[in-house]
């Protein structure tokens, strides 16, 4: 390397732009553009419209990259198999701990007593999102797919509703760990959630921001770690060009996160 790139290497990494809303930019070795945008899939009503300079950023991409393309109106709950009731499945304290719950967000047992215990935990992590005032059109991803397609851009998946789908039906005892994570961190999650809104109403977070835990240790490595590693190679296999990419905000922050595994890939 001559000493003129070797001097706009290391400014690269020196030199970091801070945007208003928790946005990083990668550049890789095989000439990817990468803006990653911590995006929230639920958001508030003051978290819309996108702000201009990343809707610039999505208009002038190659294409948007996103976990998954949520925009269409089908449900991804097709075929699931039915379980014995929920009282059958957790222990007396978690059954009280959930009918509390359930009570307080609206959830109707009745019409979740045979659900996997997965989706369970989903339905009362969304209903909580929707407490504090979090709507699904509001979403980030959501808006980004919305720009994406006016601009007449190209949506690119990492994974797809339905690979997300077959990750949670293949966790043991059908998700147990994952609604026992939802019911043992409630208020904690409600707190990140109110966290993750405050780095797009009003600051984003530095580069290693403290973050409360709310899963185990086991579910972190699958549900963060893992996806991470997967995504990382897409990336790295794009062909060279400019491209926006949102994932949820918890991968791009914490151990393990997203941009440090491709960082080792910048130029």
């Amino acid at each position: 390397m001559g000493l003129f790139q070797s001097i706009k290497s290391s400014l690269r990494t020196l030199i970091h732009r801070r945007y208003s809303w928790p946005g990083i930019d990668i550049r890789l070795s095989g000439g990817q553009q990468l803006h990653l945008v911590g995006s929230i899939h639920m958001g508030t009503r003051d978290m819309s419209p996108l702000p201009p300079a990343l809707i610039a950023k999505i208009q002038h991409a190659d294409a948007l990259i996103v976990e998954a393309d949520i925009s269409g109106s089908e449900t991804p709950f097709n075929d699931l198999p039915e379980y014995a009731p929920l009282k059958e499945r957790l222990t007396a304290e978690q059954f009280l701990q959930l009918e509390k719950l359930a009570d307080e967000t609206g959830v109707s047992l009745a019409l979740s007593d045979r659900q996997p215990l997965w989706q369970v935990a989903m339905i009362l992590q969304a209903m909580q999102a929707q407490q504090l005032g979090l709507r699904p059109q509001y979403g980030i991803d959501y808006q980004m797919l919305h720009c994406a397609r006016e601009a007449n851009l190209q949506i690119t998946e990492l994974e797809g509703a339905d690979s997300q789908i077959a990750l949670l039906r293949e966790l043991p005892d059908n998700g147990r760990v994952l609604l026992e994570d939802t019911l043992t961190h409630w208020h904690t999650n409600a707190r990140l959630l109110q966290m993750m809104i405050g780095w797009w109403m009003e600051q984003p977070p530095n580069e290693a921001p403290s973050l409360p835990n709310t899963f185990s240790h086991s579910l972190y490595d699958l549900l963060m770690h893992q996806r991470n590693l997967a995504w990382q190679q897409k990336l790295q296999a794009l062909p060279p060009g400019r491209y926006v990419v949102a994932v949820g905000a918890l991968h791009l922050y914490g151990e393990g996160n997203l941009p440090s595994m491709l960082k080792a890939r910048q130029t």
